[in-house]
């Protein structure tokens, strides 16, 4: 499983021109998946996000949680995260999970990720054709790969 998360002002997910979800200061998970992935993985990379210390405190330092400054969570199915790029110039997409494997792994992913921040989440649809905007604070951007916990 690979994420890659961002610090936001301002996230949304629009749909056949529907904004279906949208949140203000917190975090944007874009998540995609491969085969392999467990609950384990799941489990893992979600207790790693909830903790992650990417918001300023008092005194400008990136120590705070998402959960520590009561932001929101946005999260999108990515499976472009796992484009292998090694051949020519057309990425292939050979590693990541199909929809069979992803789309449970992604509903248990979005379900534990909100277990773990004690907080309802929003989403994307997984396999819809999305317009994502986002206003990435910082630039704070912060790439995780569950097969890369050590």
């Amino acid at each position: 499983m690979r994420t890659v998360i961002q610090r936001v002002s301002s996230s949304s997910v629009t749909i056949g021109g529907e904004v279906v979800a949208a949140i203000d200061y917190g975090m944007t998970v874009l998540v995609g998946f491969e085969e392999a992935d467990t609950q384990e993985d799941i489990n893992w990379m979600c207790r790693k996000i909830a903790a992650l210390r990417i918001f300023d405190d008092e005194n400008g330092v990136m120590n705070l949680s998402v959960a520590d400054t009561g932001g929101e969570v946005l999260v999108v199915s990515q499976f472009t995260l796992f484009a292998s790029t090694k051949k020519g110039n057309r990425p292939s997409y050979i590693f990541a999970a199909k929809p069979e494997i992803a789309i449970p792994l992604y509903e248990k992913f979005k379900k534990t990720l909100s277990d773990c921040l004690g907080k309802g989440i929003q989403s994307g649809e997984f396999g819809a054709e999305m317009e994502v905007a986002l206003v990435n604070d910082g630039p704070v951007t912060i790439f995780i790969d569950s097969k890369n916990k050590y």
